[in-house]
């Protein structure tokens, strides 16, 4: 496999292409990251029930569409999909999070994919807790004390570590809440 910018790869779906393509147009994201998604899912590189709480939104605004057109300048128009592909969702989709003033989106609080990246690794960092304790009470088991007392400083901030991880989900996926509602209707203040 040849080294670019891009990590290519080519997978026969085996009858699944039109079900990809039906959840990509669905979700107005590309089938490329419904692709990257089911396999960071697979991976288990992102929290799977996280995520569908984040594109519910998305989601169900998908349901009622209509097509659009807008004229831009060629650099608003390149800006726009730079911006819709660093995001992973498509133009549509982001120009949508903008209105419904998704903080992730509109610049308030970081990027989405740092957000997803920074949840991921905080994940990543509880599934390490998790197999330590597992290890410990392994060891506990067994009546080995001084090896089990190796775990003790972890024991010490475990509350603090599983706490900055809530805090940081909390945070992540309240970023990716729209602050308002995309319909005409009356607009209820974002809650915190």
């Amino acid at each position: 496999m040849t080294s670019s910018s891009h990590d290519f790869v080519t997978v026969d779906m085996c009858g699944l292409k039109v079900a990809l393509v039906s959840r990509a147009l669905a979700e107005r994201v590309s089938v490329s990251a419904v692709v990257r998604r089911a396999v960071q899912r697979e991976l288990g590189l992102v929290d799977a029930s996280a995520e569908r709480e984040a594109l519910a939104p998305l989601a169900a605004a998908a349901a009622s569409t209509v097509k659009l057109s807008i004229r831009l300048t060629s650099a608003e128009a390149e800006q726009l999909a730079a911006d819709a592909r660093r995001s992973g969702l498509s133009r549509g989709a982001f120009i949508a999070g903008l209105l419904a003033g998704v903080p992730l989106l509109s610049g308030g609080a970081g990027s989405r994919p740092d957000g997803i990246a920074a949840l991921t690794a905080s994940s990543a960092e509880l599934s390490t807790l998790t197999r330590n304790i597992h290890h410990l009470t392994s060891l506990l088991r067994r009546s080995e004390v001084r090896a089990a007392q190796e775990y003790r400083r972890m024991l010490d901030t475990l509350g603090d570590d599983v706490r900055a991880h809530l805090r940081l989900a909390g945070s992540v996926l309240a970023d990716l809440r729209p602050a308002r509602a995309s319909t005409n209707g009356p607009r209820e203040p974002a809650r915190p």
